[in-house]
Parts: C-alpha cells; sequence; structure tokens
C-alpha cells in the first residue's frame, strides 16, 4: 500500500484528458501518486481539478514526446523530486488524420511516430534504472496498444486509409527524414501513420519483455481498454466524426467504452496481480459486455515477426540517440 512518506507512484504521459486523466484519477483513487506528464500543464491541473483529483496526490511536469530534448529533461525533473518510480504508463498520442503532409519533430521525423512510438521508446529507456530501483510491488511498463493496429482484430482489418503495417522498415532504414514520411517508405496517409506508430508500440513491448524482462524484474505490457469513441484524441478529426463515432461504437460495435472505465482499466493492469504476466497485450474485446473480463489477446504476425521487432529495436536504438 501506498504511505504518506513514500506513495507509490506512477508516471502517466498524456495525462491532461481522455484515457490518460481517468487512469489518474483511478490511481490516486487506490491511493497512488500520479506524475501528470504533459505538453500544457495549466490544462493538466484544470482536468485533474475538474474530476476531484486532489492536489496532493498529483506533481505535474512538463514534457513533448515529439521532442527528445524535452522527453530528457522530462526525466531530469523527475529525477529531482525524489519521488519512487512504481509504473510508467506510456499513453500520449497524436493523431492528425487530416493532415496532406506530415508534420515533423525537432529532429525532423514523422510526428505521429516520433510521438507515439520514438517519444515513449526513449522515456522507457531512460527511466526503467529508476522503476529498477522500486522492486516492490512489481515494477510496470504499461503501453496504450489499440485494436487497429492489430490485424488479428476486425478493427485492425479496416482499410481506411490503410491498414496498419510497417513493411521491411524501409523508411527508417533510410534514415525516416524529408522526403521520407512512412516507416515502409510509402506515400504519406496520416491515419496510417498513427495505426504504424500504434504497431510500433506493441511490437517493442514484446522487445523490451524479451530482452529484458528477466534481468530487470519489470512487466512490459500493453492493453487496449475498448473503442473510448469521445477523448481529445480525435480533436483534429472532422466534425462529422466526432459526432456519429461514438453512437456508432455504442449502437453498432458494442465497442464503446467511457472515458472513466478505460482508466479503471488502466489501473488494474497498472496494480492489480492478475496482470502480472509480462509481454502479453491485454485486452477486454471489441465488443463490451456488462462484467467483462480481460483477456490476452492474440497479436497479428505483423507485431510478433521476431527479426522485423529486433530490427525495429535497432534503428529506433539509433533515432533517439542510445545506439
Amino acid at each position: 500500500m501506498a504511505t504518506a512518506s513514500q506513495p507509490l507512484t506512477a508516471i502517466v504521459t498524456g495525462a491532461s484528458s481522455g484515457v490518460g486523466l481517468y487512469a489518474t484519477k483511478s490511481l490516486t483513487d487506490r491511493g497512488w501518486h500520479v506524475v501528470m506528464a504533459c505538453r500544457d500543464l495549466t490544462k493538466a491541473r484544470g482536468a485533474a481539478h475538474a474530476v476531484g483529483i486532489p492536489d496532493a496526490m498529483v506533481t505535474h511536469l512538463h514534457i513533448d514526446l515529439g521532442d527528445q530534448a524535452s522527453v530528457r529533461s522530462f526525466v531530469a525533473a523527475f529525477e529531482a523530486t525524489g519521488l519512487p518510480l512504481n509504473a510508467l504508463v506510456c499513453n500520449a498520442a497524436s493523431y492528425q488524420p487530416l493532415l496532406k503532409e506530415p508534420a515533423r519533430s525537432p529532429e525532423g521525423y514523422e510526428l505521429n511516430v516520433a510521438t507515439n512510438h520514438l517519444g515513449h521508446f526513449l522515456l522507457s529507456h531512460l527511466l526503467l534504472p529508476v522503476l529498477q530501483r522500486h522492486p516492490s510491488p512489481t515494477p510496470r511498463l504499461v503501453t496504450l496498444g489499440t485494436v487497429t493496429a492489430n490485424s488479428e482484430e476486425f478493427g485492425g482489418k479496416v482499410p481506411i486509409p490503410a491498414p496498419a503495417d510497417v513493411g521491411n522498415l524501409e523508411g527508417l532504414e533510410v534514415g525516416f527524414k524529408h522526403p521520407i514520411a512512412m516507416i515502409n517508405g510509402k506515400a504519406f496517409k496520416a491515419g496510417k501513420a498513427y495505426k504504424d506508430s500504434k504497431l510500433c508500440n506493441m511490437m517493442m513491448n514484446r522487445e523490451f519483455h524479451q530482452r529484458l524482462h528477466d534481468d530487470t524484474g519489470v512487466i512490459f505490457n500493453t492493453l487496449y481498454p475498448g473503442c473510448v469513441a469521445e477523448t481529445a484524441l480525435f480533436r483534429d478529426t472532422p466534425p462529422l466524426f466526432r459526432k456519429i463515432f461514438p453512437w456508432f461504437q455504442k449502437n453498432i460495435t458494442k465497442g464503446y467504452v467511457s472515458q472513466p472505465l478505460s482508466g479503471v482499466r488502466v489501473a488494474q493492469v497498472v496494480i492489480d496481480p492478475e496482470f502480472t504476466e509480462s509481454g502479453v497485450h491485454w485486452s477486454w474485446g471489441n465488443r463490451q459486455k456488462p462484467g467483462a473480463q480481460a483477456f490476452i489477446q492474440r497479436m497479428s504476425d505483423k507485431a510478433t515477426d521476431t527479426a522485423r521487432s529486433a530490427r525495429l529495436w535497432d534503428l529506433s536504438m539509433k533515432m533517439v540517440g542510445l545506439g
């Protein structure tokens, strides 16, 4: 249990809205201290107050996951707090499906991949030694996955604009800078760039497990809490989509999950003993039922290709300055 002198502490990226905010709420409700790692700290403070999170239960630190210098500055700022680290929740995501031309990170990388994959990849590496300092309870590194990146599920087969597919990493192999904006080196498709970045998250979770679980004791997991159709993730989609999509998920696919429930599910994967198996992807299914229980979701061949994942790891290490 958390204590006043030494609280159990989690870092949650993208904690100012949506799944990240309600994961923070659920974790603090269960006695954890949460570092809300966000780009806009004023927004994060207001959001925390709005859902009733006590000020004493959170620390606010700035991070822009699309900027590797910001990631490094965040880690230094976190270590200066003296807080322990018992869990890292990689939740933040960039999703800009209407872009016709790629946005770029300060390093020159396409921004979905720079934020969702490379930023979290770097953050995870830099914080692993901190996680290892606090072995009780078992430290966990939890990453939000998505059904749209797993072609074993119906949502992962939807060809709009195209299913997730990183190919043979051709775009990364040649440096992933202008004019290259897709991991497979093909023409830019903003919605697919997001899906590809989330596929990378799920591939790297397995690779972290394979390479580091036995030596570090850290549990590495991804999860899909269900379709959280009313979050700020969709703020850059057309207004009609934002109106229809939640209705469609509630009434047609039956995959809709509320933001509070999604936060409860993230907290379960962070805390509960039922989720101590490492290297797996937890899901509650894409058709939600009352009282649904989590299960280990099978991953696609794209996500489980060991040679491709190992190469993605090596290329990513170089791209974040660790290789």
